[in-house]
């Protein structure tokens, strides 16, 4: 998260924009950015774990940081201070846990709200993670909990491409907007339970008759790539309506030819 966070505001001040980031990961370590306010100013991971009578591993040290994020909303609200028509990166937690079993980054969510803010997720996942099938399909139903759970438009990007290898760049391709059948179709001969085969259909059937996730490819070396998604976003919470706004660059039926585009000019070099 904070690599993203650290190519997005690169990118904002090359473009001459304003942006501002909040780091809410109270586990965070170094930053190659300013940031306007930091939750370890607040409460620190280590703080809690060293703590004689909580006791709490890394886990549950962090689940007690964030929960105590929630009793003290003041003290964001005050750290936010005034910050209209401002672009602000609110970096978080990665643990899937914290979207998916505790309310904690909902109530997050419905606090910003009520400040008026716009918000909209990025969820983010590791390229190299990906280019398996099966590991695929568990990427895809982490960032559908997500969006179910924080009940926001979500952005799902996919990080480190310029990491990948030509081949893994190629295979991935396929990824980006996949088609669940045939990925199915591909890993026939790898689901040898009936139950699990059928179970795994069901879950593709799903993705794939609703649209309900699609991914961006992030390359840190590439501007287009960040600006493609950062377009997406600007689109999704009506970034500087008050001026003359654009759609993205892509429209969802001709994404598909920006994708090959932005493949055939990488995995070709």
């Amino acid at each position: 998260q904070s690599t993203y966070c650290s190519t997005m505001v690169q990118h904002c001040e090359a473009l001459g924009r304003a942006v501002q980031v909040v780091n809410l990961d109270p586990a965070a370590e170094l930053f190659s950015y300013p940031v306007m306010a930091d939750i370890r100013e607040l409460i620190e991971v280590d703080d809690v774990m060293e703590d004689e009578s909580l006791r709490f591993g890394p886990n549950g040290g962090l689940v007690f940081c964030m929960e105590y994020l929630a009793n003290n909303f003041s003290w964001l609200e005050e750290s936010l201070g005034h910050v209209e028509d401002d672009y602000v990166l609110f970096d978080c937690p990665g643990q899937i846990e914290l979207y998916t079993h505790l309310p904690v980054m909902k109530q997050l969510v419905e606090q910003l709200q009520q400040w008026e803010f716009r918000v909209c997720g990025v969820f983010l996942v590791d390229s190299q993670f990906m280019v398996e099938s099966f590991k695929f399909i568990s990427g895809i139903l982490a960032a559908l909990s997500a969006m179910i759970s924080l009940e926001i438009p979500q952005i799902n990007v996919m990080t480190k491409m310029d990491l990948l290898s030509k081949k893994a760049k190629k295979e991935i391709e396929k990824y980006l907007d996949p088609d669940m059948y045939s990925m199915i179709e591909d890993s026939a001969d790898i689901l040898k339970s009936k139950r699990f085969k059928k179970l795994t259909k069901s879950i593709c059937g799903l993705i794939d008759d609703y649209g309900m996730v699609r991914f961006l490819p992030l390359d840190r070396s590439d501007e287009e790539s960040i600006n493609i998604i950062l377009q997406h976003i600007d689109f999704t919470i009506q970034y500087g309506e008050d001026l003359e706004f654009k759609e993205p660059k892509e429209c969802e039926e001709d994404k598909s030819a920006l994708v090959d585009e932005y493949f055939q000019d990488h995995v070709d070099e």
